[in-house]
């Protein structure tokens, strides 16, 4: 529910733009383990050091020869994990559905919210 209601106001003003795009919530992600020092993520996933918090998986053609659609995957356990108390948990959320979205759509964070800046470190 928190997932579809921080998605809500974002989905309301960029909506014609992502109707090819599926949000969903995975318990953890499925990785093997990684040396926590070397990792480096490309755009489309969103971490805490070697953790995903989400990750943007493109649309494509599965092992059927049928389309797939981009979603949206964000995973629970870490984010829970990643925040102290149920408001940060609240931001965390908004934070990175605001930058998969503007991953998907190629533009900046602070378009897609225009309160946040493209550097993750603020």
């Amino acid at each position: 529910m928190l997932v579809l209601e921080a998605f809500a106001p974002i989905d309301a003003r960029w909506h014609e733009r992502m109707t090819k795009l599926d949000i969903a919530v995975d318990e953890v992600p499925k990785i093997r383990a990684l040396d926590p020092d070397s990792v480096t993520w490309p755009p489309e996933v969103v971490a805490e050091g070697p953790v995903p918090l989400s990750r943007l998986v493109p649309a494509g053609v599965d092992r059927h020869g049928n389309a797939t659609r981009a979603r949206l995957v964000l995973f629970r356990r870490p984010l829970e994990l990643r925040a102290k108390h149920p408001d940060e948990l609240v931001d965390l959320v908004h934070e990175v559905l605001v930058r998969q979205v503007a991953t998907y759509l190629g533009v900046g964070p602070e378009v897609i919210d225009p309160e946040m800046t493209d550097d993750p470190d603020d």
